[in-house]
């Protein structure tokens, strides 16, 4: 099953805990189909701690999704990540955004995952690998949403891809001199 998982982090050295943490899911037998760019970005809900590193994955695995669940539980445990406040500061943490057309409602986890959407985080990235990609509830692509969404936190791309294939889809929309960009690639 194709899966597109989001990649966070804003303690430690940022892009080395992006790097193990792919390196570990390889490890664990998925297959990184394709790795967007980096970005620095604000936080959203907890403003008041550092800026994240945040990174999209495409991955295919035969995995179910509480498989894939506990899979990326097991890497954030072994990269330590210990829990702090809700939304608050974290050296990683690892995302299910999207399984396919599946759909899973239940308390422990939740496909599509709650508010990407409305998440420049998640859009910026994920338009970059996947804009054609549709959003199972929403029946929307992820370009058309990204297009869209009213979040004004700041984004930047600090990276290229370290892993998988090329997008495919310039980059270069998504920077400018002061590095902040709206989802939808308009300036704010």
């Amino acid at each position: 099953m194709k899966y597109f998982l989001s990649l966070g982090s804003n303690l430690g050295n940022r892009r080395a805990n992006l790097t193990l943490a792919l390196f570990l899911l390889r490890e664990k037998g998925l297959k990184i189909v394709r790795a967007s760019s980096i970005y620095r970005t604000e936080p959203v809900d907890l403003p008041d701690q550092p800026w994240f590193y945040n990174q999209v994955l495409e991955i295919d695995t035969a995995y179910n999704p509480l498989a894939l669940l506990n899979l990326v539980k097991s890497v954030e445990q072994k990269m330590k990540r210990v829990p702090t406040v809700d939304k608050g500061p974290r050296r990683i943490d690892i995302d299910i955004l999207l399984a396919g057309k599946t759909v899973v409602q239940t308390r422990r986890l939740m496909i599509p995952h709650p508010r990407m959407e409305r998440r420049n985080f998640v859009l910026v990235p994920l338009r970059e690998i996947a804009p054609h990609v549709v959003h199972p509830l929403l029946h929307e692509r992820i370009e058309d949403l990204a297009e869209r969404t009213e979040d004004r936190a700041a984004i930047r791309r600090i990276g290229t891809r370290p892993a998988g294939k090329p997008s495919g889809r310039p980059a270069a929309r998504y920077s400018r001199p002061k590095g902040t960009v709206h989802a939808s690639g308009r300036i704010h």
